[in-house]
């Protein structure tokens, strides 16, 4: 198993390609997209418990969405299912991933109590609310600062961890260390393709909203519902293209091209 180092103009590639793919089955792509999502927030809602739970179980739905999207790829017909089909993989490596990845998060969290007494770590962990005395916080922005500098990382560590425990059969700790090493290699491919992605999610749809509202301010009121319910299902589609481009040629019959 190799992590292949790509060009920064694959970046950009990987979103044209996650738009193709959401174009060929835009029905099943936002099933997967707001499915996980909603999954994941149901999951969070419950007391005491929801938090970790949904961390321990996001890698299985994350393997999930690929495999829904490898299906989309080869234009095979699967069911409401494959939302679930993650769950059919190493679930003791999927949750083995989620929890050192909320390790992880929570010491990282912790770590920032240095700059705000914990303010941070609190609002993140549903220990208080987010109001007006708690955003003047003292040191909340350099909280915030360190926690982006110390997430980041994880996120990369976590970020093809979910497939290449359940498509290589790799051990959760080495699927973790692989991933961040793809990431670390193809950095500026991730830099260009996180800059496409802000244009899809936030640039593309406000510059929309706003040319329509010199005509018509009541179309772009009706707009701002619709577009994001298009940008993030083909954000979600994009993680197909990026897998299969960095790891793509340790997955039989889906190698691409240099």
């Amino acid at each position: 198993m190799q992590a292949y180092k790509r060009s920064p103009s694959h970046g950009v590639a990987w979103v044209s390609k996650g738009f193709a793919l959401w174009k060929s089955n835009p029905a099943l792509v936002t099933y997967l997209a707001f499915g996980y999502l909603l999954a994941l927030v149901v999951l969070s809602s419950l007391p005491f418990i929801g938090q970790v739970v949904a961390a321990l179980i996001m890698p299985a739905f994350s393997l999930s969405v690929l495999n829904g999207l490898l299906a989309v790829h080869e234009k095979r017909k699967v069911g409401p299912e494959i939302l679930f089909s993650g769950f059919k993989s190493d679930m003791q490596g999927l949750i083995t991933t989620g929890g050192l990845y909320l390790i992880g998060t929570l010491i990282a969290l912790s770590l920032t109590a240095l700059a705000d007494s914990g303010t941070l770590l609190r609002l993140m962990t549903g220990f208080q609310k987010l109001d007006e005395e708690a955003m003047n916080t003292p040191g909340l922005m350099t909280a915030a600062l360190m926690a982006v500098a110390l997430t980041t990382p994880l996120m990369m560590a976590y970020w093809f961890a979910p497939m290449l425990v359940g498509w290589q059969k790799v051990s959760a700790p080495k699927a973790l260390f692989f991933s961040l090493v793809a990431c670390w290699r193809n950095w500026p491919a991730f830099f260009l393709y996180s800059m496409a992605i802000f244009f899809v999610i936030v640039g593309g749809p406000a510059l929309i909203i706003a040319v329509v509202a010199t005509a018509s301010p009541i179309m772009a009121n009706l707009l701002a519902i619709p577009l994001p319910l298009i940008a993030i299902p083909i954000v979600f589609a994009t993680f197909l293209p990026n897998a299969l481009d960095v790891f793509g040629h340790d997955i039989p019959g889906h190698e691409v091209a240099d």
